[in-house]
């Protein structure tokens, strides 16, 4: 599609920010107005837009389709959304650990367990680790209060700890992620949360498809981070 705009502004809303195309309020896939909750989010979305050239790319622009999500999906059912991220929640990666004899067992515990330890103290819960693939489940009362800090969550910031927690197989890191409080941290639970794909690659040697779709991964994951933490300040 050819650029059928000129100017890119953004307009104070009922309810948020949205950005106008000659003027014109941005809409979602679904025909919403996509109002979004804090101007800093706003920003970044009409950057996407300015950054297109004589052609508009849609693969250059996924925080507009993020929030789409938010409004078109999230929001409608948000309590949907909290359900499928509990079920993550179940079989957490950061709780599955190799067996105890196995090297990748005590690199496990060297990386993983500190986070752990650390989520548990913050929610006031405790988790069930686990050797081996067979599953066992987490307490309810745990669940329950995971629960309710996805039930606080804006619809926005949810949309973002979904893409988080889908990509990194753990509610835990994307949590752990929402709640960074400097710029590395989400960069280092992503690579903390892919340690045993790094562990594989070291043993059996590198694959460049692999590394690719690792690296494509991240990127998603921190531009998830970055748009959950758009939508808080």
């Amino acid at each position: 599609m050819r650029r059928f705009y000129k100017d890119v502004t953004l307009g104070a809303q009922p309810g948020g920010y949205q950005v106008l195309l000659d003027g014109r309020g941005v809409k979602t896939v679904g025909g919403a107005a996509q109002i979004v909750p804090t101007e800093a989010l706003g920003e970044a979305l009409a950057a996407e837009w300015r950054r297109q050239g004589d052609k508009i790319d849609p693969t250059s622009l996924p925080l507009r389709d993020m929030a789409d999500y938010a409004i078109d999906v999230v929001t409608p059912d948000p309590a949907a959304i909290a359900d499928g991220l509990i079920a993550y929640a179940e079989t957490d990666t950061l709780c599955y650990r190799a067996d105890p004899d196995e090297p990748l067992h005590a690199h496990q515990q060297a990386v993983w367990e500190p986070l752990l330890t650390a989520f548990e103290a913050a929610h006031g819960i405790t988790l069930v680790r686990v050797s081996g693939v067979l599953h066992r489940p987490q307490p309810e009362a745990t669940l329950a209060v995971l629960r309710q800090r996805l039930a606080a969550l804006d619809h926005f910031v949810l949309a973002g700890v979904e893409t988080m927690t889908t990509l990194a197989a753990s509610l835990v890191t994307a949590l752990c992620a929402l709640d960074a409080g400097h710029e590395d941290e989400p960069r280092a639970l992503w690579e903390a949360v892919c340690l045993e794909e790094e562990w594989q690659a070291d043993l059996w040697g590198r694959d460049w498809e692999a590394e690719e779709r690792r690296a494509r991964r991240e990127a998603d994951f921190l531009r998830a981070y970055s748009f959950a933490r758009l939508a808080q300040i």
